[in-house]
């Protein structure tokens, strides 16, 4: 029973918490631009250093091989660089991607299911005979209604 903590108050907020009142509240795409800005900020700041690291290196490769001329010629190793910068890969914060090469998919328009078929008298897109069965009996005004729905310019035959 000392173990219990039944009988201690849980408060759901903290009681000593004061509103900052100087802060201003950001739409998503302000919030996106500037996580973007600080990734690529960060990441030019990691290739200056990654830089500097080599141009240390190579000064250090200098004195070796003035040390001895020869050991360049014997097979000594020569520091080939790639540096791959990509500023348009898609991260999980980036909204931006390419598009998919995958076709997209369709939905029944009535019961919001894969559809495989599409009714033609109407153009409904339909998951099964029992939906279809259902589309044949809709009059063209509501098929119209599910038409404007999806978005599609509505033109029942």
């Amino acid at each position: 029973e000392q173990l219990s903590f039944l009988h201690y108050p849980r408060p759901f907020k903290n009681p000593n918490y004061t509103k900052n009142l100087n802060r201003r509240t950001k739409n998503l795409k302000t919030v996106l631009t500037q996580e973007r800005e600080r990734e690529r900020a960060e990441r030019e700041r990691r290739r200056q250093e990654k830089e500097e690291q080599e141009r240390m290196a190579d000064d250090a490769m200098d004195v070796d091989t003035a040390d001895n001329p020869n050991k360049e010629k014997n097979g000594g190793s020569s520091v080939s660089r790639i540096v791959v910068l990509d500023e348009d890969i898609p991260t999980y914060t980036s909204i931006e991607a390419p598009p998919s090469l995958l076709p997209p998919r369709h939905y029944c328009d009535i019961t919001g299911l894969e559809a495989p078929y599409t009714d033609p008298r109407t153009g409904l897109r339909y998951h099964d005979k029992s939906v279809y069965e259902l589309i044949k009996g809709l009059s063209p005004s509501v098929a119209k209604d599910y038409l404007a729905a999806r978005g599609v310019n509505p033109v029942v035959k």
